[in-house]
């Protein structure tokens, strides 16, 4: 009977107005929320879990989920310190993120950005694939183990929107150990699959070109340059279908440049676009010039038009792969300030206009940051979990290394200097209020009203010197990116400023109080004997 109506109560919590509606209208409403509410009302009930979890539901979300811009900073050395890989996310209002991304480890290097998956290099012997918005994660084995000379930029991730698969493909150097330059076998890897797979392209390819130019994935086929002496631009591109698995080579327009130059394959609007621009002779990673952009329109015919026309350029760094994002332009300057510009212009001609400063990411070097799309998205990676090549990193990862232990005491000393804050702020102001408490007890034992007004009064004003508690500063129990770090500690410091003046003025504050308070005593005593004086006559 007990089983009964605990069911019967069950059945009724579950059966919530929401739940009334017809199913597709509950979905239409799901559609409409980001993935981090989503993965809130899994739990809910099962009805839905159903919804939400069902692959259908999951590609339609995506497709209509916002896209993001993702910057992200590989590991580097500056001054000698060691400085963790970190990633700062611009939403399509173009509001950067102040959290991590857990997901990214300190020492991993981003490989490619695909439907919410992000695919990392690590300097273990695996590949990791990672949903940005769930936290799941896989770990592929590496195509080949002990590799020297072994690149982050020699792997990318794609997605092929026919088959719908995932692929993870390799540059392999023809030489290995020695580097030279060169590779004509692509490995590729199909996620869900057993093993890597070798294509062999029929003619010998730049592997400099592919990891200083960029690759990016568009339309089920990878994009690269490569060296073509043949070419005008003496570059050409190379595309890999990532179904058939085969080699074209597309050939870029006639165009007479000259100078020292600097070419980038990137993706605008969908479209295949090639940058080129003038580089300073000794600083090649330096615009020193406009920017042309010229846009792929027809792979058959090989049509190319001029997209852009960017003049003034000089002294900006372009943050590969992906530095056009809807109408604006991101650049780096050589002080480490990222850049937009809204790219406004009549045919191809355009001005850098409206320039806005994104944000700062220094002390990370200006010409080491990269630009990825992303969304954020319900693919799951559990159907991928079975397959043998898949596995857990055998070696310590992330935070628990010993060489990011400084880090790790540096976030602590951090919190512990604002608890200690937030304890002395409140301190501060709890003996001059214990004080006002006293006082106004005591005011109400003086019989003269006039007296008591006029203390009352001056007593007010006193109070008013008194300065307000500041809000606890809002702390995320999640580690923040390094750009919201170095905000973070720049508002400590003003904060420690300010308890200092306001240490000053409540102990200013307890002096006048104690000096209102002793005469509020005296009057008090005064009365007393001028009562006790009447009462012997």
């Amino acid at each position: 009977m007990d089983s009964e109506e605990t069911k019967t109560k069950k059945k009724q919590k579950e059966q919530c107005i929401i739940n009334c509606l017809p199913s597709d209208l509950i979905e239409r409403i799901f559609l409409r929320l980001p993935v981090s509410t989503l993965l809130r009302c899994i739990e809910v009930c099962k009805q839905w879990h159903k919804v939400i979890r069902d692959p259908q539901f999951i590609t339609a979300h995506l497709e209509q989920a916002p896209c993001c811009a993702l910057v992200f900073f590989p590991p580097e050395s500056v001054q000698g310190k060691p400085y963790p890989s970190d990633a700062t996310i611009f939403d399509e209002a173009w509001s950067h993120s102040t959290l991590a991304v857990p997901v990214i480890g300190p020492d991993d290097f981003l490989c490619g950005s695909c439907n919410g998956l992000l695919c990392l290099f690590t300097k273990t012997s695996t590949i990791k694939i990672a949903n940005l918005a769930t936290g799941e994660c896989l770990h592929l084995d590496k195509p080949i183990k002990n590799l020297k000379g072994d690149h982050f930029s020699f792997y990318r991730f794609s997605f092929h929107p026919i088959t719908k698969d995932y692929k993870v493909t390799h540059f392999l150097d023809e030489h290995q150990n020695y580097s030279r330059g060169t590779f004509s076998i692509v490995q590729v890897y199909s996620l869900g699959s057993d093993k890597w797979k070798d294509v062999k392209s029929s003619e010998v390819l730049s592997l400099s070109c592919v990891k200083n130019s960029g690759v990016i994935s568009v339309h089920g086929s990878m994009f690269w340059l490569t060296e073509d002496a043949g070419a005008s631009w003496k570059h050409a591109v190379i595309t890999f279908d990532l179904n058939e698995e085969s080699f074209a080579r597309i050939q870029l327009p006639e165009v007479a440049l000259g100078g020292y130059r600097r070419y980038w394959i990137t993706e605008i609007n969908g479209k295949v676009c090639i940058a080129t621009g003038e580089v300073h002779k000794y600083r090649p990673k330096i615009l020193a010039d406009k920017l042309q952009v010229w846009t792929l329109d027809s792979m058959v015919d090989q049509n190319w038009s001029q997209t852009y026309s960017i003049p003034h350029t000089h002294n900006y760094y372009l943050p590969g792969p992906h530095f056009v994002h809807r109408d604006k332009i991101m650049v780096q300057g050589i002080l480490c300030d990222m850049y937009l510009y809204e790219l406004f212009g009549e045919n191809c001609r355009t001005k850098l206009s409206n320039r806005v400063k994104a944000l700062n990411f220094s002390p990370h070097k200006p010409d080491n940051m990269q630009s990825y799309m992303c969304v954020k998205s319900l693919v799951r990676l559990e159907a991928y979990k079975k397959v043998g090549i898949l596995h857990g990193s055998k070696q310590r990862e992330g935070w628990n290394l010993k060489k990011w232990e400084a880090w790790e005491r540096g976030i602590c000393k951090s919190e512990d200097a604002w608890k200690n804050l937030y304890e002395l702020e409140q301190n501060s102001l709890a003996l001059p209020r214990n004080l006002a408490i006293e006082v106004k007890e005591v005011l109400k034992h003086l019989p003269d009203e006039v007296i008591r007004q006029r203390i009352t009064k001056e007593f007010v004003q006193i109070l008013q010197q008194l300065p307000d508690c500041p809000q606890q500063h809002p702390r995320s129990l999640q580690r923040l990116n390094l750009v919201e770090s170095k905000r973070d500690r720049e508002k400590l410091i003003a904060r420690s400023n300010r308890v200092k003046d306001m240490v000053k003025v409540s102990k200013e504050v307890c002096v006048d109080i104690c000096r209102a308070l002793m005469c509020v005593l005296d009057h008090c005593k005064g009365t007393s004997n001028s009562a006790a004086n009447i009462s012997q006559q």
